[in-house]
């Protein structure tokens, strides 16, 4: 605990009323072993308890290898308490805290991969995902920071996008991909049958013209009655053709679904929405780190060659998608 930078003590009495819940207990093991030593005057002796009988118990003490394995301790926990913080607000002679550890070792670390980290950072994101160097560094971060997510091989799973393939919502250029990881990414389906703004029936007929687009088989006279509805419910976000909008709402005529593409997992999609989002590593990677990851996630296979339209600013509140959010 980092007791230069805790508001754990909000006053004196919880500092002082741990020092001496702490205090006395270190100390009282030691005054049960003095206690100890003196019961060997009664040694062979019996405390006069009896059990069934003709069970008693002697009064015989500890061995004397376990009793200074004791005092040990309780010597050694005095002196740690001394020199480390653990007395409530005291923050023992060595001054040492948890934070003050962790930035000496960033420094070290700084010091050490700085110049790598520099050095990528002042070349182009193209010749940086070309790189096998920057491959290794990048594959590292990614594995640290991205893999719970998108997978070790950056294919994610249901919910999480893949990475690795040409879909994306919010953009494949390097540009995009950098903004993405530094600002992060909110994207939400608002939900159709909740109001409810279309019944059950109605989002049916929705769920298979939808499926119908990606060629996945769907009835007829649903396809029919729901191809209507989309140009009411659906077209503002994922266009009149449902190739979607960048940034505002995913490709629902390819077929890539992120959270599956059966009619009861579409129903479910349109029925309560859906909400994703992708975290902002911008302050907590820094510049150079974001750069490399850029790099790396570019380098997937995935990522557009030629610079393409802005994303739409406000992708929070826009109809990602009824069927699949993606990248």
């Amino acid at each position: 605990m980092d007791l230069k930078n805790t508001s754990d003590f909000v006053s004196g009495f919880w500092s002082m009323y741990v020092i001496v819940i702490t205090l006395v207990s270190v100390l009282g093991c030691g005054v049960f072993l003095l206690l100890q030593d003196k019961a060997k005057t009664n040694a062979g002796n019996t405390t006069g308890h009896v059990w069934d009988e003709n069970l008693e118990e002697y009064n015989n003490p500890l061995p004397n290898w376990w009793r200074w394995m004791f005092y040990i301790t309780v010597v050694f926990a005095l002196v740690y308490l001394a020199l480390y913080p653990g007395l409530g607000n005291m923050a023992g002679s060595f001054g040492w805290t948890m934070r003050g550890q962790y930035e000496g070792e960033m420094k070290k670390a700084d010091e050490q991969y700085g110049p790598i980290f520099k050095k990528f950072q002042s070349q182009d994101i193209r010749a940086v995902a070309a790189n096998s160097e920057a491959k290794e560094m990048g594959q590292r971060l990614f594995l640290t920071y991205c893999a719970q997510c998108h997978g070790s091989d950056a294919r994610g799973a249901k919910g999480f996008p893949n990475l690795a393939d040409q879909d994306w919502l919010f953009g494949g250029t390097p540009a995009q991909i950098q903004e993405s990881i530094a600002k992060g990414r909110d994207a939400a389906m608002p939900a159709k049958g909740i109001k409810p703004d279309l019944n059950g029936d109605q989002i049916k007929d929705l769920a298979n013209y939808v499926r119908s687009m990606s060629g996945l088989a769907a009835d007829s006279i649903r396809i029919q009655r729901g191809k209507e509805l989309f140009a009411v419910a659906c077209a503002a976000c994922h266009g009149p053709d449902g190739k979607g909008m960048l940034g505002v709402g995913p490709n629902l005529a390819d077929k890539t679904w992120l959270y599956g593409s059966s009619e009861s997992e579409i129903v479910e999609t349109i029925t309560k929405g859906r909400i994703n989002r992708m975290p902002a590593f911008g302050e907590f990677l820094g510049d150079a780190k974001v750069h490399l990851l850029t790099a790396y996630v570019y380098g997937l296979g995935g990522g557009v060659k030629e610079d393409a339209p802005a994303a739409a600013p406000a992708a929070t509140a826009a109809e990602p998608s009824p069927v699949a959010e993606k990248k």
